[in-house]
């Protein structure tokens, strides 16, 4: 009887063995459950946008004035760092030396003047009397020989006043352009030296430069930016942006492209002209300039957290029925929280938002309503954000 119950139980226990065994299987084979996800449609939008470059305000007309010849600084006949008129008198040196300089100049002028009159007035008389045959032929010669030297020592003379002349006005340093000139670098009494002394710097203000370097890739662009400029005058592809991170409200243009690449960078400078009426643009002042880019328009965005970053690519998940198939696509910039998609998206499509980091090619998703969070699975956290 032992025997037989005995046998009995391992009977039984093979049997529920093999029902645990099938039941394990089963659900080792068994799907998992959809994932669940949040979507949003990709839209069409006017997207405009704008590349950016490091740029510095620089003045058309810029110019250190310095003394050109030597003396004491007499005079100062301007406020430091108001707008001066063209031909003002800003700088006096001690001109007692070059205007007696000058006196001299011209008496020696004089004199070679007296003496060449002289010199010609015999060298006429001389040349009669050879035609009479009164005075021997080398003294005739000799005459005309001397007033020709008389009439040298006159132009000599003459150039000796015109360099005084040109001291005597170095004396007096004038603003050579309308502009705006800066703290003086010197004070009266100070003694300075003919070109090597600098007086102070004088800089036009309106219209102004924006400078900004560019790579050689670029230079088809912005020549074509330049002709289009030059038909069109200024309008709003080019927008300077203050240090302070306030737009400036005035457009630009193209003023110039440089003549050549650098070649150890392989870049070129690009100087843009602004209007500058309110005088808030400062020479070497450094802002952004920013360039209107050429794929501006009507564009499709999608949220930023739907882009997935694998390996140097991107990528979404895009919701295909019950199903997410993941798109690769080429980003354009970032607006806010949307970001343009140049290519891979539809407008129209349902882009997966919230879940995107535990989907696969071909995942099942179970899609909540739209604008909501996924709701996390029963028992399991929530699902994850994209990488931005």
């Amino acid at each position: 009887m032992n025997s037989k119950y005995l046998a009995l139980c391992a009977a039984l226990g093979l049997v529920a063995g093999a029902a645990c065994g099938k039941k394990d299987g089963n659900q080792k084979n068994a799907a998992p459950p959809p994932t669940p996800v949040s979507v949003e449609a990709a839209r069409a939008t006017d997207a405009i946008y704008y590349d950016q470059y490091p740029a510095t305000v620089v003045a058309l007309n810029s110019v250190e004035l310095r003394a050109q010849v030597t003396g004491f600084v007499t005079g100062l006949s301007f406020k430091e760092g108001e707008v001066v008129p063209k031909g003002k008198t800003l700088y006096e040196i001690d001109k007692r030396q070059y205007e007696s300089a000058y006196q001299q100049a011209l008496a020696n002028l004089r004199s070679a003047q007296a003496t060449a009159q002289n010199a010609g007035v015999n060298a006429n008389r001389y040349e009669r009397l050879l035609q009479q045959d009164a005075i021997a032929r080398q003294v005739a010669e000799n005459a005309v020989t001397t007033s020709a030297t008389a009439g040298s020592q006159v132009a000599g003379a003459q150039a000796a006043v015109s360099i005084a002349r040109t001291n005597l006005g170095f004396a007096t340093i004038k603003a050579p352009f309308s502009g705006r000139i800066g703290i003086s670098q010197v004070r009266l009494g100070t003694q300075v030296g003919a070109g090597t002394t600098l007086l102070n710097t004088i800089s036009s203000e309106d219209p102004v430069g924006v400078d900004f370097v560019v790579t050689e890739t670029d230079i088809p662009r912005f020549t074509a930016l330049q002709a289009r400029g030059s038909a069109r005058g200024a309008d709003s592809t080019l927008r300077f942006v203050l240090p302070n991170g306030q737009p400036y409200g005035q457009p630009g243009k193209i003023r110039a492209i440089d003549r050549g690449v650098n070649a150890q960078t392989g870049t070129l400078t690009v100087r843009v002209q602004f209007a500058n009426p309110q005088r808030q643009l400062k020479d070497g002042l450094s802002g952004v300039l920013k360039v209107l880019n050429g794929q501006s328009g009507n564009r499709v965005v999608v949220p930023a957290k739907a882009i997935v970053e694998q390996m140097g690519e991107n990528f979404v998940y895009v919701a295909a029925g019950d199903s997410a198939k993941q798109r690769k696509v080429q980003l354009g910039p970032r607006l806010v929280s949307q970001v343009v998609v140049l290519s891979g998206v539809k407008a129209g499509e349902n882009v997966v938002t919230d879940g995107v980091q535990k989907l696969r090619d071909g995942s099942k998703i179970q899609v909540s309503a739209p604008g909501t969070a996924a709701a996390p699975p029963a028992g399991g956290p929530a699902g994850g954000k994209a990488a931005k």
